[in-house]
């Protein structure tokens, strides 16, 4: 039986290297993991007791397509807790994790053929998903020699989409607020479609995140439990649409997903009460990324991109290898750690480059540095 064109996507690299470590721990040997963005933690208790006492008496049957409506309100108000913006809930969507936010967007906003700029790197399965639903996404190259911020000069007549995250994943770069305006004003004198990733917000270790909703409504906000709220397996997240396109995802969620899952809905409304919780956990990953910073230039890793946001380093090693995904079997082979090659993100630069994630607790982030320390002392790469 035939496959479809559209079918024939990249791998989603990391999620290999996940299986692979996966492997090595089902052989006995311990893995510390740097290749995965997730936290090492479980939901906030808060979520896990809402969910507790939800079971006892409700059947978690669906929902309504666009999600619990006291979820969509509590996330209404985070927007207001969070950047001081009056959100009305009925342009809140609740999706099955922010993949399916991608989903919706892209089938609503773009027709088979149309170009969505993305940034390289950027987070790998924008292109995967765009080629699937036969979309031709349009790499946005970022330059290290200023911080691989996109500019709007980067941004080429002829698209019909831009997708941009702030903080973002790989680099952990986040955009002021004047940035993300000009990025924004740019794309709407183009007449292109803005899409706004704001999954790692939250999670800052200096001036916070701006959300797109904060310069203009005209835009389409993704964001989740995943991250921030240490909920990556429960699948659940949100989309902010305008408010004529509220119908247009609705039917589009009705029948792609009926809804998504009601007790993950109920644990993400007893997160939104569990903030201080999370709180703890970015100082966490704060000392994290301090160590990381200090440590890997010692490892020989010393062309760095220091993160503002998120929980990942995103290092160039051009001067130590010509393959970043043979690199990372080898770390994972000899030294017991995980990490992610750059070519999950960025198709031409990214054999060059490797990230490391810090999410985990920090015993395992020591330990990692540790062996990956011992390792490049005696590797023979380069």
């Amino acid at each position: 039986m035939q496959t479809s064109r559209r079918s024939d996507v990249d791998p989603f690299i990391v999620m290999d290297v996940i299986q692979a470590a996966a492997e090595a721990e089902a052989a006995g040997r311990h893995i510390i993991h740097m290749e995965v963005g997730q936290p090492g933690t479980a939901a906030p208790g808060t979520a896990r007791a809402a969910l507790a006492t939800a079971l006892d008496g409700d059947a978690m049957g669906y929902t309504v397509a666009l999600g619990l409506p006291a979820l969509r309100t509590g996330i209404a108000r985070l927007y207001h807790d969070w950047y001081g913006v009056t959100l009305d809930p009925a342009r809140v969507i609740v999706t099955s994790g922010s993949s399916a936010a991608f989903l919706l967007g892209f089938t609503a906003l773009f027709d088979t053929g149309a170009r969505v700029g993305v940034t390289e790197p950027g987070y790998p399965s924008y292109r995967q998903i765009l080629k699937a639903l036969a979309l031709s996404p349009v790499g946005l190259p970022t330059q290290p020699d200023n911080g691989h911020h996109l500019r709007p000069e980067d941004i080429p007549d002829g698209l019909d989409g831009v997708i941009v995250a702030s903080p973002a994943n790989p680099t952990g770069v986040i955009l002021s607020k004047d940035e993300l305006a000009a990025l924004i004003a740019t794309t709407a004198a183009k007449n292109v479609a803005f899409i706004s990733d704001e999954i790692y917000h939250g999670l800052h270790y200096g001036p916070r995140a701006t959300s797109a909703l904060e310069i203009t409504d005209d835009v389409y906000v993704i964001n989740s439990f995943s991250k921030y709220f240490s909920m990556t397996g429960w699948r659940i997240g949100w989309m902010v649409v305008p408010p004529d396109h509220v119908r247009t995802i609705e039917r589009l969620a009705q029948n792609m997903f009926i809804c998504a899952p009601h007790a993950a809905q109920v644990a993400a409304l007893g997160a939104l009460d569990g903030t201080a919780e999370c709180e703890a956990l970015r100082t966490v990953y704060a000392e994290n990324r301090r160590l990381m910073m200090a440590e890997l230039p010692k490892a020989g890793f010393t062309r760095l991109s220091p993160p503002d946001g998120a929980f990942y380093i995103y290092a160039d090693v051009s001067d130590i290898c010509d393959d970043s995904q043979a690199f990372a079997a080898e770390i994972l082979a000899d030294a017991d750690v995980a990490v992610t090659p750059g070519l999950d993100f960025d198709p031409v630069r990214g054999r060059h480059s490797l990230r490391f994630s810090y999410a985990r607790s920090t015993d395992d982030i020591r330990e990692g540095l540790r062996r990956l320390t011992a390792f490049m002392a005696a590797s023979t790469v380069g």
